[in-house]
């Protein structure tokens, strides 16, 4: 069987799940990107992804690519192409359009020369000009601009695969098919039926997730009531192949209607959105299957007509963005959690929302966490295991001398420091900031809030202090420490900081952390506090960071020693037309690439590169507009030859830097060696600017010097 390229599009947050069932559904070289995923598969398996795939969105056919002219534009190259063998006679078309150049600067414009070209090809092969029908065409072709190239697809199904076609009418806030489909599939759905265990929806609004679950254990194709296919209008359509798939997954719904099912209930407190729900339920054809109650969440008990002594309790509950603010919502919240470990002990639950504090307001502590999106919304999955043992605990506040006198000292310096402090990263929009920096020099640790979690990086004492008398100042911080800054003793994590030679501040400590999520202006970033000294983030060049994002649009961005990527982040969500992203480390090139992907970004045209920078800088040929450099004080490590001295090889780093730069570009160079000075041969070379104190901010004004750091342009 013929195999060809396809890509299979998702929302975020789906890509592993997605791999995996077009795996079980037999396509080759299957390979997770953002967003979606690509595969190599004959017609056959093509046909069974349409109809039988309950995550992607769009299933696109790949028909090549080809090299825009030397301005950029598309006409010339895609006139050549046949696409009469694409859009048979008779057929109506439209161009999705996406990507720029220097020919084409907005998406109407570029799909419009896309038009010209399919409509002249046939013109000069002297076949009737096809119609362009933008609401309901009969083959819909993706274009893509990239590094000056157009990408070519085709709409194989000719429209959304998550809308399944048995969906009349929603509530105020629906939940797309897919994304239900999802969740019931990370909280291990088709598991628990098999278990025999029931579901059980109490805020199911217009019921999509029963529908959804009810499906699965039924083994309904999630494609079957739809009623268009544009693949049936292709030449290359196998008419008796899809009759044959078809009517096998008919076979396969009849005979899982027929089965004994598990319980699938649902419940909501709105009437007329129960009565949707019964609608939608209907038209799936699953009556019998799914029942829906009209009540709400303080009425709903454990149903006991039979036992249902496991089970999944999954909700998609209003989280804030459209059904009420969080404050409103609190309540709801935490009667849904009270609810879950007084009538369903020992059941599995799955809640989606917006909102950390809405989940901690369940009183739940949940045991895994998903990113996902609705729509456009970020959203976390949290499943849960509802007993006693996973309830939060009530905070406890200690003795006012608890740890001591000294002890009662530093929490009334934090407690200070956050007065101030958190107004401001309030007022900033800044969610991990630095709340203490050895104020108190007997109290030697930095103290870090990132998000729910605290990082404190114990400075190790000089020479002649007394090791006794720093262990119990450090047992004193411990003490007071998580009651004042108002968080778990879970998530408190401290380390010893020491003077660092080179990179030995990345290596790794432990093994097993999470990652998690902070933000940080636009940008989402992943943290990690338990396996390496730092954090994957440096908090002191958060303005660096936001001085990059508002210089980038439209340019080309280098980020050299890039650690885990956050400024080539906010290049990327400052509009750059692209980034380059150089280190030497294997792990952080893969936490960067992880970041680039939490914020929709790929490679191209994000690229990562595995290099020593300096060599790097004498081989590549790129230009850039902006540069970053940010080197180590020291490093010797064994994948480089030699080492690196920052005092000593600055100036030749920073020149080399500057002959990548085009005309009007900018180098910021920082580093943070405290006894760094600039050579003042580069001053004479180039236009240099310190601006150090433009780049600490608010939280770091106890230590001025952190780093430094300064602006290069050429001498015009």
């Amino acid at each position: 069987m013929k195999t060809q390229p396809w890509f299979a599009s998702c929302p975020r947050g789906l890509e592993s799940l997605l791999l995996d069932e077009l795996r079980q559904l037999g396509a080759d070289d299957v390979r997770e990107t953002v967003a979606g995923c690509s595969f190599i598969a004959p017609l056959a398996v093509a046909y069974r992804v349409a109809l039988w795939s309950r995550l992607a969105n769009r299933l696109l056919l790949s028909l090549g690519d080809c090299p825009l002219t030397e301005d950029g534009d598309v006409y010339a190259p895609l006139v050549e192409l046949p696409w009469e063998d694409w859009l048979p006679k008779g057929l109506s078309f439209v161009v999705d359009f996406s990507g720029e150049s220097r020919a084409i600067r907005n998406t109407q414009f570029g799909a419009q020369r896309v038009k010209d070209a399919v409509v002249d090809r046939f013109r000069q092969r002297g076949m009737a000009r096809p119609s362009v029908s933008r609401k309901t065409p009969d083959v819909r072709f993706q274009v893509r601009l990239h590094r000056g190239r157009a990408t070519l697809s085709l709409d194989f199904v000719g429209g959304s695969l998550h809308q399944r076609g048995y969906r009349t009418g929603t509530g105020r806030a629906p939940l797309k098919e897919n994304l239900a489909a999802a969740m019931l599939l990370r909280a291990d759905w088709p598991g628990i039926a098999a278990r025999g265990g029931a579901l059980i929806d109490p805020l199911c609004g217009s019921g999509t997730v029963l529908i959804e679950a009810a499906m699965m254990v039924a083994d309904i194709a999630p494609g079957l009531a739809r009623k268009r296919w544009a693949f049936e209008k292709l030449a290359l359509h196998n008419a008796d192949q899809w009759r044959a798939i078809l009517s096998d997954a008919r076979g396969r719904a009849e005979r899982g209607r027929a089965r004994e099912l598990p319980e699938i209930r649902g419940y909501d407190a709105s009437r007329p959105v129960v009565d949707k729900a019964l609608e939608n339920i209907r038209q799936a054809g699953l009556e019998g299957t799914v029942r829906v109650i009209c009540k709400p969440l303080a009425a709903l008990k454990r149903p006991t007509h039979k036992p249902l002594t496991h089970g999944l309790v999954i909700s998609n509950p209003p989280y804030g963005e459209r059904l009420g603010d969080v404050e409103s919502l609190r309540g709801l919240y935490r009667d849904w959690g009270e609810l879950m470990l007084r009538e369903f002990a020992g059941w599995q639950g799955a809640l989606l929302t917006t909102e950390k504090e809405l989940g901690m307001a369940t009183g739940l502590r949940s045991t895994r966490r998903y990113s996902l999106y609705n729509g456009s919304l970020a959203c976390t999955l949290l499943l849960f295991e509802f007993s006693e043992e996973h309830r939060l605990k009530p905070r406890t506040q200690p003795e006012s001398t608890a740890g001591g006198a000294g002890g009662e000292m530093f929490a009334n310096r934090l407690r200070k420091n956050l007065k101030q402090l958190r107004r401001w990263a309030q007022r900033e929009g800044h969610s991990c900031y630095r709340v203490y920096d050895a104020d108190m020099p007997e109290y030697a640790v930095a103290v870090d809030r990132y998000g729910d979690r605290v990082h404190v990086a114990e400075y190790r004492a000089p020479r002649g202090v007394d090791p006794e008398a720093a262990a119990r100042r450090m047992d004193e911080i411990r003490t007071v420490l998580p009651t004042v800054m108002e968080v778990q003793e879970s998530r408190v994590f401290y380390k010893v900081r020491e003077r660092q030679r080179g990179r030995a501040q990345y290596q790794r400590e432990d093994t097993g952390g999470e990652l998690f999520e902070v933000t940080e202006g636009q940008a989402r970033l992943l943290i990690n506090l338990s396996d390496y000294l730092d954090t994957g983030l440096f908090l002191d060049h958060r303005p660096m960071r936001l001085r990059v994002a508002a210089e980038s649009r439209g340019k080309d961005v280098l980020n050299l020693f890039c650690y885990t990527g956050a400024v080539s982040v906010h290049a990327a969500l400052g509009g750059a037309r692209s980034t380059t992203s150089v280190d030497l480390s294997n792990t952080y090139l893969d936490w960067a690439r992880r970041n680039l992907a939490l914020n929709g970004f790929e490679d191209p045209p994000h690229r990562l590169v595995r290099a020593d920078c300096a060599e790097w800088l004498a081989s590549d040929t790129g230009e850039f507009d902006l540069v970053f450099l940010d080197p180590p004080s020291f490093s010797n490590s064994k994948r480089m030859e030699g080492d690196f001295d920052v005092q000593r090889d600055h100036v030749a780093l920073v020149e080399q830097c500057m002959t990548r730069l085009r005309a009007g570009g900018r180098l910021y160079f920082s580093n943070n060696l405290r006894s760094f000075k600039l050579d003042p041969v580069l001053a004479e070379r180039f236009a240099v600017e310190d601006i150090s104190a433009e780049t600490i901010d608010f939280d770091f004004r106890r230590n001025p010097r952190i780093h430094r750091c300064w602006r290069f342009l050429r001498n015009e």
